[in-house]
Parts: structure tokens; C-alpha cells; sequence
């Protein structure tokens, strides 16, 4: 199974606890304003993928763990899931962003799979007016954190930093986190 992807970031320590590989999946209906990923919005992608491929390609030696954003990953919710499982399985950590609530993900029985597998669920639609300015990794304060599982507690999300900026061997430039008012002149 392919899953459409907007982009891979192989190792970060602003979108979750620890060192993490994070997946960004195309396609998102919410239109939220002031969105700060309105590039995965389109439901198509250049790019599809099946979670090994992003896991042999991506995943780094003392990575703790998988981030999944989007767009909206329960707009996959059965590629969510393989991906989360093919995680689980090299013992790697679970966070998960949503744009839905977590009582609108349960409505929906093909959800429940992906929701067994998450170790961390942050949910709900981005509000600007609401902007997180906090420790916590969310975009806006509306946004809730739900440990599905024991492995974390709300102390191992205060991070220190909110954004990076990542440089590859190619000399391409990322920004990340949890920063979208600001802006990044090269």
C-alpha cells in the first residue's frame, strides 16, 4: 500500500520527544485559516510510498520515534495504519496530528485501527487566533493531547525548542515546528 506523501523530514527534535522522523501525508479537506501547511492541502501527490520504504529510507540510527502530520493522516486512515504498525515493529515511539477531534475520529470505526497504534494523538483544527506561544507541540492552544498510551506523560512534550531550521547535504533548506508567524529571508 502507497501512501501520499507531501514530505519526509529523517530527523527532528521539535516535532515530538527525542529524535524523530517525521511524515508529512498529502491531502487535507479542513481548510483551516492561517494554516501553516496549505502546500498538503491537495489530496494528490508526487510522491507515494509504502511505509518500508519510508522506513528504510528515512529512519536514522537513535531515532525514539515517528511523527505523522499532514495534511490529514486519517485521510489514509488504512495506510495511517500500516505505517503505525510497521513503526511499532522497529520499536519506535507514535505521535500523531489530527485536524479532527478525537471523538470524530472514534465515529468512525475505519479510524480505530490507526488509533490503537498511537502512542500520542494531538487533535483538532488549527486556530489562528489561538496560536500556541507555549512548550507544548501544538500550532494552537484549542489543540488537545491525548496519551493513548503509558509511554508518555505531558512533561516529555515541554521541549525546549518550537522550530529548526534543517540544512541537507544538497544544501535544501526546512523549517519546522511550531512557529508559522515567523519568516525565514535567505
Amino acid at each position: 500500500m502507497k501512501i501520499q506523501i507531501h514530505s519526509i523530514i529523517p530527523s527532528s527534535r521539535v516535532n515530538g520527544p527525542g529524535k524523530r522522523l517525521v511524515v508529512f501525508f498529502q491531502g487535507c479537506k479542513r481548510n483551516c485559516t492561517g494554516c501553516f501547511n496549505p502546500s498538503t492541502h491537495p489530496t494528490e501527490a508526487d510522491t507515494t510510498l509504502s511505509p518500508e520504504e519510508i522506513l528504510d529510507s528515512h529512519l536514522r540510527d537513535g531515532t525514539e520515534g515517528i511523527t505523522i502530520s499532514g495534511g490529514e493522516p486519517f485521510l489514509q486512515a488504512t495506510a495511517l495504519t500500516k505505517l503505525l504498525s510497521a513503526a511499532r515493529k522497529k520499536g519506535l515511539s507514535t505521535l500523531v496530528y489530527s485536524g479532527y477531534t478525537l471523538e470524530e475520529l472514534k465515529g468512525d470505526k475505519e479510524n480505530a485501527p490507526a488509533l490503537a497504534l498511537i502512542d500520542v494523538l494531538i487533535d483538532g483544527p488549527y486556530m489562528k487566533e489561538k496560536h500556541e506561544r507555549g512548550e507544548l507541540p501544538r500550532g494552537s492552544a484549542n489543540q488537545s493531547i491525548h496519551f493513548l498510551s503509558t509511554r508518555y506523560g505531558l512533561s516529555d512534550l515541554r521541549l525546549k525548542g518550537r522550530s529548526e531550521i534543517i540544512i541537507d547535504t544538497s544544501g535544501n533548506i526546512t523549517a519546522t515546528g511550531f512557529n508559522p508567524e515567523t519568516t525565514i529571508n535567505i
